[in-house]
C-alpha cells in the first residue's frame, strides 16, 4: 500500500471512530452520570417516577433506585443537594411544606398531569340516602356518628391520610375549622391498608367514609356515583397555602357528588415534577424531558388499579411502563429526541 493510501485509510478510519463516538455522546447525552431520585410514599406516584427513570436510563443516565420520602423531607434534602429530583410535586398543596430556600435551590418544572389532582371525601352511597348526608356538618349528627362509629369512641371513622403527607395537614385543618374534632376520627394508618379495610367493610355492607384523590385506584374499586359520593364541606376555609388558588376548592361537574357544584375543601393540584437547580443547569437533556412528558390521567388510574388488583412488584411496574410505551411510541421517541436535541 502506497504511503498516500495508508495516509487516507488513517484518516477515513479515525473520522469513522469519531462519528462513532459522536453519535454515541449525542444519544446518550446522559453517559457516566449517576442521577439521586426519589419518590413519594403513596404507591399511586411510583408509575409516574418508573416512566421518567426508564427515559432517563435511555438518555444513558445511570438511574439509583428512588427514595421512599415523606414531602418534607425530600424538599429539604432536594434544595441540601442530596436528591436530584421527584415526580410527585403537588401544587399548590406542596407550597406549606417547602423550605425557605426552596426557590434559590429548586425548581418546579414541567406537567405530569395538569389539574390531575382531585381530592376530597366520599362516602357510601347507600349511607348518603339512608342519613341525608350533604356535607361534613352532618357527622355532627349523633345517629351519623355512631353508624360510621368502629372503634366505639363515640367519633365517626375517616380513613384519612399518614403523618407528614399534604393532605395530613389539610383534613387536621378541617376538622379544626369546622368544631368536627369531637366528631370525626381520622385513621392515620398505612392508606392502603385503611383503603383495603374501608373496601371490606363496603363489601360486608357497612357504611364507609374516606379522604381519596386522584388519579388513584379508589376511585375504579368505588365507583362515585354507583358505590360512594363526593360530599361537602360546610363552606370553603382555606388554609393559607390553599388561599391562593380558593376558587379552585369548589368544583362542577363532578360524576357522583352529592350536589354540583361540590366545595370540596381541597384545590384541584397539578402534579409535577420538582428538582434541583443545578442538577438541571448541568443535565440539560433531563431537564428538557421533565419539561416535556406528561400523562392522561385515564392512564394513570389504569395502571393503579392494575397495582391494587396484586401487579405491585417492582417487576410488575417495569412491566406496566413496558407496556406503556409501546402503546404510546411514536409520543416517547419524540420526547427522547427532543432531549438529546437538547443536550447539542
Amino acid at each position: 500500500m502506497s504511503a498516500a493510501k495508508k495516509v487516507c485509510f488513517v484518516l477515513v478510519a479515525v473520522f469513522m471512530v469519531t462519528s462513532t463516538q459522536l453519535f454515541a455522546s449525542s444519544d446518550k447525552p446522559g453517559k457516566g452520570i449517576t442521577l439521586k431520585p426519589a419518590r413519594a410514599t403513596w404507591n399511586t406516584g411510583y408509575f409516574q417516577e418508573a416512566l421518567v427513570s426508564r427515559a432517563l436510563t435511555e438518555l444513558g443516565y445511570k438511574v439509583n433506585k428512588p427514595k421512599d420520602l415523606k414531602n418534607p423531607i425530600f424538599y429539604k434534602a432536594l434544595t441540601l443537594g442530596d436528591l436530584d429530583y421527584w415526580c410527585n410535586g403537588w401544587f399548590p398543596m406542596h407550597n406549606s411544606q417547602l423550605p425557605k430556600d426552596f426557590e434559590d435551590k429548586a425548581q418546579i418544572i414541567g406537567y405530569v398531569v395538569k389539574a390531575g389532582g382531585l381530592q376530597g371525601y366520599l362516602v357510601s352511597k347507600k349511607a348518603v340516602e339512608k342519613y341525608g348526608i350533604k356535607s361534613l356538618d352532618d357527622f355532627k349528627r349523633e345517629e351519623v356518628k355512631k353508624a360510621f362509629d368502629k372503634n366505639h369512641d363515640g367519633k365517626a371513622d375517616l380513613t384519612a391520610c399518614p403523618p407528614g403527607w399534604g393532605c395530613e395537614k389539610v383534613i387536621a385543618h378541617h376538622l379544626e375549622a369546622y368544631n368536627l374534632e369531637d366528631d370525626i376520627n381520622p385513621v392515620k394508618a398505612s392508606y392502603e391498608a385503611g383503603m383495603a379495610s374501608a373496601i371490606g367493610a363496603y363489601k360486608s355492607d357497612e357504611p364507609i367514609f374516606f379522604y381519596t384523590w386522584t388519579p388513584n385506584w379508589t376511585v375504579f374499586k368505588l365507583k362515585p356515583g354507583k358505590d360512594v359520593m363526593w360530599i361537602n364541606v360546610p363552606e370553603i376555609k382555606p388554609t393559607q397555602a390553599q388561599a391562593v388558588a380558593k376558587e379552585m376548592m369548589t368544583q362542577s361537574g363532578i360524576e357522583g357528588a352529592v350536589t354540583d357544584p361540590v366545595k370540596l375543601g381541597f384545590v384541584v393540584s397539578d402534579i409535577r415534577i420538582v428538582a434541583n437547580k443545578k442538577f438541571l443547569a448541568a443535565n440539560p437533556a433531563a431537564r428538557k424531558f421533565f419539561e416535556v412528558f406528561n400523562l392522561p390521567l385515564a392512564d394513570i388510574n389504569e395502571q393503579n388499579t392494575r397495582m391494587s388488583e396484586g401487579e405491585k412488584s417492582a417487576a410488575d411496574i417495569q412491566k406496566h411502563v413496558t407496556q406503556w410505551i409501546s402503546r404510546n411510541q411514536a409520543k416517547w421517541n419524540d420526547w427522547l429526541a427532543q432531549a438529546r436535541a437538547a443536550a447539542k
